[in-house]
């Protein structure tokens, strides 16, 4: 088999993941392809911080904004279409840049995933209906007759994935807990990934947290959030859980000011950014590690260039 180089930027939020991009993609002929769940729907560019036209700086962006925000999105098809646009850039001739902070977007693809077949839209209806009628904790309860050993390992309040479990079990006949033990399904075996994580420390990354949400907030988030607000969509969607949206919709619903929104949208990006960084650091394997918020180190650009 000829191995073909994907770079890989990973890190957590606000720590220049998209400028450093940008720079790699400049010099190595590339072309940036998203892996950060929420920047896949299109309706909140600023609060997920997709990256303006001026920001992608003329080098072409992949798979930005690609869902609607009504569409519950999942890992597995994010490697479909990412493995596909990887596999175009290379035809290109050029160099496929995967950048983002969602680690298990980027672990499955680097390290390959569960054969989980996909579920059909009726189950996932089914179970969607269910978990409004019953609430989430009776759905727990539920799973943990059918799978005890995944039930086990998740919050009754979990919701994003107990429903998914039922979802698997209700289409496949087998167990969450029995998939995760088959061998890993790798989407691009032909690939040589050259991994670039930023790990800065906290105190840095809360600094820039907190000055990138009043941006955000300067840039139009409010009104971002209240056009999803007039969409009516379910509160369990992705788009619907986006930093900022929750605590936005708050002060809308006239649940706190806007300052308490803000201070709070701020708290819990700093928290996120910190679950971020310590997934990364000991999760991630790197070929080349950064211990400080991207901002023009021509060195990382180097070293990424010669491993290539």
């Amino acid at each position: 088999m000829t191995f073909r180089k994907v770079i890989v930027i990973a890190g957590p939020t606000a720590s220049g993941k998209s400028r450093l991009a940008v720079d790699v993609a400049r010099i190595c002929n590339g072309v940036v392809i998203n892996a950060d769940s929420m920047q896949l729907y299109p309706d909140t560019p600023v609060l997920s911080a997709i990256p303006s036209p001026s920001e992608q700086d003329g080098i072409e962006h992949r798979l930005y904004g690609v869902f609607p925000s009504s569409k519950n999105g999942t890992v597995v098809e994010w490697l479909i279409l990412a493995a596909e646009e990887i596999r175009q850039v290379w035809e290109n001739g050029k160099t496929p840049i995967v950048c983002g902070g969602t680690g298990f977007y980027i672990d499955n693809l680097i390290n390959g995933t569960t054969p989980i077949p996909e579920v059909d839209a009726e189950i996932r209806q089914k179970v969607a209906e269910a978990a409004s009628a019953e609430g989430i904790p009776a759905l727990h309860a539920r799973l943990a007759a059918l799978d005890s050993e995944t039930a086990a390992r998740l919050s009754p309040n979990d919701s994003t994935r107990v429903r998914r479990a039922l979802e698997v079990f209700y289409q496949t006949g087998t167990p969450l807990s029995v998939w995760h033990r088959q061998p890993m399904v790798q989407k691009l075996p032909e690939a040589e990934f050259v991994t670039v994580k930023l790990l800065p420390p906290m105190s840095e990354l809360d600094e820039r947290c907190s000055l990138r949400f009043e941006q955000m907030m300067a840039a139009g988030a409010l009104d971002e959030v209240q056009r999803l607000k007039a969409m009516n969509l379910p509160a369990s969607l992705p788009a619907m859980k986006a930093l900022g949206v929750p605590e936005l919709f708050d002060f809308l619903n006239g649940k706190m000011s806007l300052e308490q929104a803000v201070n709070q949208a701020k708290l819990h990006t700093r928290q996120y950014a910190k679950r971020q960084r310590t997934w990364f650091k000991n999760r991630l394997r790197a070929d080349i590690v950064a211990e400080s918020c991207y901002q023009g180190a021509e060195n990382i650009i180097f070293d990424v260039k010669k491993r290539l």
